[in-house]
């Protein structure tokens, strides 16, 4: 697709979702001001009920779990539109030859080293303790992805494709939607339904409590990591056959 192709396109649906988004926000309450009382009563069961003390990941990953499917799906389908609408068919593989015009210091990859690994290991508690605290598979899954660019602004261009494969990335994305959709359907083999949770709830506090929701919020991170990681590699196949183009 030709930029003045999506130049247009973006003309056409940009005031069409603006637009939409005023309708939208005319309905919204005052700032400050709470409609229902949905939220208060959810906060009184939840860490009684579902063993989470996080109660808006309890919300998102259970109460309300077929919402939060649906927006991992909306997720998942803008990150297939971009690699589409971004697509060049025409470019040919002399992109893969660019090479970064700015070469970091010693100091900055030295710095970035210890950098990754702690951006790793909070990404991966972030997203598994989503029951316990303030984060979940959302959350985590982008400190994950940002690791990846922490490689790429200390190296270069080519190591950060080479670490974040296409083909595997992509599937990776698909595991971790599909895995969301496969724990909804557990429950319907016991007889109860969509997205019931099924799983033992465990002990209020543990990092294996919660029963279904640390496993969803685990998917979710495993598909948001991904979703990041195919954005950031599309635009990047975006800059290079640009550069190509330019020269």
């Amino acid at each position: 697709m030709t930029e003045r192709l999506r130049v247009r396109l973006f003309f056409v649906a940009g005031p069409v979702f603006f637009l939409l988004f005023l309708i939208a926000a005319r309905d919204l309450p005052p700032w400050g001001q709470y409609r229902g009382p949905y939220g208060d009563r959810i906060a009184e069961l939840s860490v009684y009920e579902r063993h989470a003390t996080d109660v808006v990941n309890a919300i998102n990953y259970d109460y309300r779990a077929f919402d939060t499917l649906g927006e991992e799906f909306i997720l998942f389908t803008s990150v297939l539109g971009v690699m589409l609408l971004l697509r060049r068919e025409d470019v040919s593989g002399d992109s893969q030859q660019v090479e970064d015009r700015a070469t970091m210091s010693e100091t900055i990859r030295t710095v970035t080293v210890p950098a990754v690994l702690l951006t790793l290991v909070f990404g991966f508690y972030v997203a598994l303790h989503g029951q316990l605290s303030p984060g979940g598979g959302f959350q985590g899954g982008v400190i994950l992805a940002t690791a990846a660019w922490l490689v790429y602004i200390a190296v270069n261009a080519q190591l950060y494709k080479r670490l974040t494969s296409h083909t595997v990335t992509e599937v990776v994305e698909a595991v971790g939607a599909g895995g969301y959709a496969l724990i909804g359907l557990m429950p319907l083999a016991a007889g109860v339904p969509l997205l019931t949770n099924v799983l033992p709830l465990g002990t209020t506090g543990d990092v294996f409590s919660s029963g279904t929701i640390a496993w969803i919020s685990a998917c979710v991170g495993v598909e948001v990591t991904a979703s990041f990681l195919l954005v950031s590699y599309t635009y990047l196949q975006e800059i290079l056959a640009g550069e190509i183009g330019g020269d």
